[in-house]
């Protein structure tokens, strides 16, 4: 089993799809990681030598920010927001969406499950 950045990567998969389970690494990044080790990108993990998986991992460590650091960083980035009053960091203080998307018909799972004004209507009585 391969651990890079404190993550066991999947076995029975091929290894461009398991370094895209480190957080920060996607199927972009993954093909330039690998076609940097000149690594095949249809190897699976379990078929990978350890000089091979030694190469992928200082590969990471010293040219890429992921898991812990990034996650630190991203959140040191919204903490700065919050702080400094932006817009920015007022929609994340409110749990809204901070990068323009419309609210107003969309946006449920971040403004949660509202009843609108038509739907629990009731039939009206009888004139008076």
């Amino acid at each position: 089993m391969i651990r890079i950045a404190g993550v066991n990567l999947p076995e029975n998969k091929r290894i461009e799809i398991g370094l895209t389970y480190i957080y920060g690494i996607g199927n972009s990044l993954s093909k330039k990681i690998l076609a940097t080790a000149n690594i095949d990108v249809n190897v699976k993990a379990k078929d990978l030598k350890d000089s091979e998986a030694n190469l992928l991992r200082e590969i990471i460590e010293k040219n890429h920010q992921v898991e812990g650091d990034l996650r630190r960083n991203i959140s040191e980035n919204v903490k700065r927001l919050k702080e400094i009053g932006s817009y920015r960091g007022e929609r994340h203080k409110k749990g809204l969406p901070s990068r323009g998307q419309r609210t107003k018909t969309n946006a449920r799972t971040k403004r949660g499950r509202k009843v609108t004004v038509g739907s629990g209507k009731k039939p009206s009585a009888q004139k008076t």
